[in-house]
């Protein structure tokens, strides 16, 4: 017979034992890297405040130390730019002036559906800033850092100058991009970083309400080195006897946020004023570089499959909107697929894509869900990118939907064991172009 008192401790070391492995198991799902944003002072020698002939190759091999990095104005050098680069995903330039806009990735992680926007309003030739002498404005690509975990990275240039023109124009540029956000990457994790060229001191700037109050962001200087107090307008906070403190800002800025389907924190700031400089101590930009470490844990009630289709349309995600099971699948097709839904218990319905085709649905009973979903893509004439031409769906009882055109190029999606399909992602317009799943579990 075991005494009391031993009982009593092999519990607390068994708890213990417990709890040490949930964290363990915790730690080991939580997932890390690391973003790089760096205006390169690009432009050609003699418009460039810098000095990118000789130092834009020193730069070149500092941006392999990071797994995602963002440039502006990588203009007239990034032959040099990317010279000692080992990373395999980079963004094609878009050109020199006048015809670039000076953005583009560098990651170590797969990205899709590039998509570079002008600003609708820009302010300067020569006098007041230079602004409207190349296609300035902002670029987004979604990144995939494991299979069903996807961040829509957004890098930008906005609008230069401290006059009421470029103010004005600045103002818009913030607005412009927090329309794209919360039109393209809803129910999305996001990551913006980039030459913002705005001070949350600065009374006429905009960002925090465009970006942090309307986008939900947060910006990773002010989370970690002001423990998430946003500065108040006023004086510039420009103290150079620490630019790592929370009495420094730069125009570069990193913001970011999570979704339902993975957290996204960040776990470090650094305005990296010591490491890409020259041989003297001087700095190889007119910027400095900042970077961050972020974390990003799947979820384990709800989990997003992988995508299949084209770039075009825009983007969708029903996984905000999903509150209970659905009670209808819903699909529109002639001779492609032209939208797909469901119906939900509470009486919502969420339809994705346009309103051509013809209607069919089915309705699912209390113990039957969607749990298979077989997707064709092809281009539809006249168009560059793919779109889904054909989708058949299965249910756990047998009952099928399917429509469209089927093509030889395919993909199946399987709900795992003990999961079934709620929901849509993907991109969409008058007809699907891209189409993804969201699995939650069955309940038990």
């Amino acid at each position: 017979m075991f005494s009391k008192k031993l009982i009593l401790l092999l519990t607390i070391s068994i708890g213990a034992l417990i709890g040490f492995n949930s964290s363990m198991v915790k730690a080991a799902q939580s997932k890390t890297f690391s973003v790089l944003d760096y205006n390169v002072a690009g432009l050609p020698e003699g418009l460039s405040s810098s000095n990118p002939a000789d130092n834009t190759l020193q730069m070149s091999p500092l941006f392999n130390d990071y797994d995602v990095a963002s440039v502006e104005e990588d203009f007239a050098y990034n032959d040099q730019l990317l010279k000692y680069i080992t990373a395999p995903y980079i963004t094609k330039t878009s050109g020199n002036v006048p015809f670039g806009d000076g953005l583009n990735f560098i990651s170590k992680y797969p990205f899709f559906d590039t998509d570079r926007v002008t600003w609708n309003k820009r302010h300067g030739v020569i006098v007041d800033g230079s602004d409207e002498l190349t296609p300035k404005g902002f670029m987004y690509s979604q990144y995939e850092f494991e299979p069903g975990v996807y961040v829509d990275i957004y890098t930008l240039h906005a609008d230069a100058g401290d006059d009421e023109g470029s103010y004005e124009a600045r103002r818009d540029n913030m607005s412009q991009l927090a329309a794209y956000i919360n039109q393209n990457s809803k129910g999305n994790a996001v990551i913006v970083m980039g030459d913002t060229n705005t001070r949350y001191t600065r009374q006429q700037d905009n960002i925090r309400q465009a970006l942090v109050d309307t986008c939900n962001l947060q910006d990773a200087w002010v989370k970690l080195d002001r423990n998430g107090v946003y500065p108040s307008t006023g004086n510039p906070l420009m103290d150079e006897t620490n630019r790592n403190s929370a009495d420094f800002e730069v125009v570069d800025k990193i913001l970011f946020r999570g979704s339902k389907s993975v957290s996204l924190d960040a776990l470090s700031y650094r305005l990296e004023d010591t490491k890409f400089v020259d041989k003297k101590g001087n700095q190889l930009s007119d910027h400095y570089p900042i970077t961050a470490q972020f974390s990003y844990t799947k979820a384990d009630n709800v989990s997003l499959s992988e995508s299949f289709g084209g770039k075009g349309g825009f983007g969708f995600n029903n996984i905000d909107n999903i509150k209970n099971k659905p009670s209808k699948l819903i699909m529109r097709a002639d001779r492609r697929v032209d939208a797909v839904g469901m119906d939900y218990l509470d009486g919502s319905e969420i339809l994705n894509g346009g309103n051509g085709g013809n209607q069919n649905l089915i309705t699912l009973q209390n113990d039957e869900y969607v749990t298979k979903a077989t997707l064709c893509k092809g281009q539809k004439s006249g168009t560059s990118t793919d779109r889904i031409f054909y989708a058949k769906f299965e249910t756990n009882k047998g009952q099928t939907l399917e429509g469209g055109t089927k093509t030889d190029d395919s993909e199946v999606v399987t709900a795992p064991n003990g999961w079934y399909i709620a929901g849509f992602f993907g991109r969409a317009d008058d007809e699907v172009d891209k189409l993804g799943v969201i699995y939650n579990k069955i309940p038990q």
